[in-house]
């Protein structure tokens, strides 16, 4: 058996493993490589492997880094299954054609303003393609076993967002596992990742591989921001993620009211997408944490916004209320349109909860700059700015730690590094080195590993 590494590996974008046996092919995961111009020029270039041999592709879970060049691998003519548990499959249907149609706007902007070296920018894939690509997934239960050539594997819960796996694949003697993204076992929303089977090798995600994350409570914290606004009769924006991240503040917001934590006030979730994801979300309660009771009253706390024309209704509230709107990091988004309007005024709170890429609106905010650009205007920021604290959904490098401990991993077991900055993979190999006897090393940019 060979593993190629072909995205995922010294970065936390891209993830791409084929998997060779025999005359099998397998792809796990296919996402985009996000980011940096150096690391989205990779999703122009040819993958190396044929299309023509390739037998499956399985899906960790929905997120684009993983899932999101499905449509580019589509439209250069794969026919093949794409395996992947039902919740990702509703998942990627909202996230694929949002992806092409973005990709679409912005080949129209390079265009547009002849930016760029093609004089006709093109798109990686359009909303069609995307669209189209979903007619390849086959969703299988967790733990359903699926046979592809001479490979057997399955999926076992992983945590991190609705749907997400760990795929533990067999064949020719050997039983490798791919971690994919590992949630927390503390996590407010999804129960903890399943512990690992015995494996020859696995792959390990090491997103917080040099991090830890804070003891502190968001749930006080939430409240405290919510009240001490309400107190100066301003208004909380909350930039948020869609998939996962919307959905647990609706949960924290109706809980923290219904405990009398903050005071009954307007919630308004104006994000499409989010929407729909909060419906997958409320389709699929019994992977959560959450009760019926309590996904009914997550629900009911929150009106949805789903026009233009209802967001722009938000305009004339004139009272505290919350708005949820995306993007996580202020880099679009309808949450421009609130903060164009209100963060010149020094009542409003913006509340980021999520992580900040350097460069981004939600970065340099909460470095203090004095204003910024929105829609080619700079907007003055007097309206304070936070940090939600404690909603990541990845495992930190002491809970990836007990997760394998608590596994049934032999102490020799030999562990690829992937899906982490330089930083954190080197400090992961070092935290493992020094307390396990596992043997680690970080895999490399189309590194083939042999079995």
């Amino acid at each position: 058996m060979k593993i190629i590494f072909l995205g995922g590996t010294q970065t936390v974008t891209g993830s791409k493993y084929l998997v060779h046996s025999g005359d099998t092919r397998v792809l796990v995961d296919c996402g985009l490589f996000q980011g940096y111009k150096w690391l989205r020029e990779r999703n122009w270039q040819p993958l190396p492997l044929d299309i023509d041999q390739l037998d499956a592709v399985v899906l960790t879970h929905a997120h684009l880094d993983h899932s999101g060049y499905i449509p580019l691998l589509y439209s250069k003519g794969y026919r093949g299954p794409v395996y992947c548990h039902p919740a990702t499959e509703a998942l990627c249907g909202i996230l694929l054609p949002d992806s092409g149609h973005l990709q679409e706007e912005d080949a129209r902007f390079y265009a547009r303003h002849r930016l760029g070296k093609h004089a006709h920018p093109e798109p990686l894939y359009d909303r069609q393609t995307a669209e189209r690509c979903l007619e390849l997934f086959q969703p299988i239960r967790f733990e359903q076993p699926v046979e592809v050539g001479s490979l057997r594997f399955h999926l076992q819960p992983a945590g991190h967002i609705l749907g997400a796996g760990s795929v533990i694949l067999q064949g020719e003697g050997k039983t490798v596992g791919f971690s994919g993204d590992v949630g927390r076992p503390d996590d407010l929303f999804m129960h903890p990742p399943q512990p690992l089977p015995a494996l020859d090798l696995l792959l390990l995600e090491s997103t917080y591989g040099d991090r830890r994350h804070t003891d502190t409570d968001p749930f006080e914290q939430l409240a405290g921001v919510v009240s001490e606004t309400v107190a100066k009769g301003g208004i909380v924006l909350i930039p948020s993620f869609a998939v996962g991240r919307a959905q647990l503040l609706q949960h924290m917001l109706a809980t923290l009211m219904e405990q009398g934590r903050i005071p009954q006030l307007p919630v308004y979730l104006d994000s499409p997408m989010a929407i729909d994801v909060s419906d997958i979300y409320c389709r699929y309660n019994k992977y959560l944490r959450l009760n019926r009771e309590q996904s009914r009253r997550m629900y009911q706390a929150v009106s949805y916004v789903d026009s233009v024309d209802q967001s722009k209704a938000l305009e004339q509230l004139n009272y505290p209320h919350i708005i949820i709107a995306g993007s996580g990091m202020v880099t679009g988004g309808r949450i421009l349109h609130h903060m164009k309007r209100l963060l010149p005024d020094h009542r409003t709170t913006v509340l980021l909860t999520g992580y900040q890429a350097g460069g981004t609106r939600g970065a340099k905010m909460l470095q203090g700059v004095e204003s910024v650009r929105i829609h080619g205007e700079w907007v003055e920021c007097r309206a304070r700015v936070e940090m939600l604290d404690g909603l990541s959904g990845h495992a930190d490098h002491l809970q990836i730690g007990q997760w394998l401990q608590g596994s049934a991993l032999p102490d020799d077991c030999a562990i690829q590094l992937i899906h982490g900055d330089p930083d954190a993979l080197e400090a992961q190999r070092d935290f493992l080195r020094r307390t396990t006897r596992y043997r680690v090393e970080v895999a490399g940019y189309r590194h083939i590993l042999t079995l």
